[in-house]
This record gives C-alpha cells, sequence and structure tokens, in this order.
C-alpha cells in the first residue's frame, strides 16, 4: 500500500514496446494488459491471449486482447519465462 491506501502497481518494464506490435504477439502468448477501468491506476492483468482485436500492426498504447477469462485490454508487456515461478514435481 502507498500513502493514499491504494495498491500498489507494477511499472512497464522496458518490454512494454513489444505491447504496441502486433507482429511480437501470438495467441496463448502470456501477457499482461491494462483493462479500461484500470488505465487511470495502471493496475496490470496477467493472461493469455485468446484473441487480438485491434487489426492495425501498430498501436501506441498497446495492442488491444482478450484474455482466455474474457478480459479484454491493451498489452502492457509480454511476461518472459524467468518471471514465471518453477514447479518441483518432486514435492
Amino acid at each position: 500500500m502507498n500513502l493514499f491506501n491504494q495498491p500498489l502497481t507494477i511499472p512497464a518494464t522496458a518490454s512494454k514496446m513489444d505491447g504496441c506490435y502486433r507482429d511480437r504477439l501470438k495467441l496463448n502468448m502470456l501477457v499482461e494488459v491494462v483493462t479500461k477501468r484500470d488505465q487511470k491506476t495502471g493496475k496490470l492483468t496477467r493472461g493469455r491471449i485468446r484473441w487480438m482485436l485491434t487489426s492495425k500492426d501498430y498501436h501506441s498504447r498497446g495492442i488491444k486482447v482478450m484474455l482466455d477469462d474474457r478480459i479484454v485490454g491493451r498489452v502492457q508487456r509480454i511476461v518472459t519465462e524467468e518471471e514465471l515461478p518453477i514447479h518441483d514435481e518432486t514435492a
């Protein structure tokens, strides 16, 4: 929490530009999007791309997608393999 009792948000990183180009996104890719409702706070929602809704090759605020759970938002960043938790099958 910050001074205004708002949840802290994850800042967009250098990979944000990847979310602006349609050719860098693939169906079922894990991404973080910002929904229309969360634009003011910058809260990111993580999910897998189900459909790409933006038809243009480039959009300055991010390509609009629908995630598997039907959430619609603009891609802010692509989640890399290094960011995913490691699951130990032996535990």
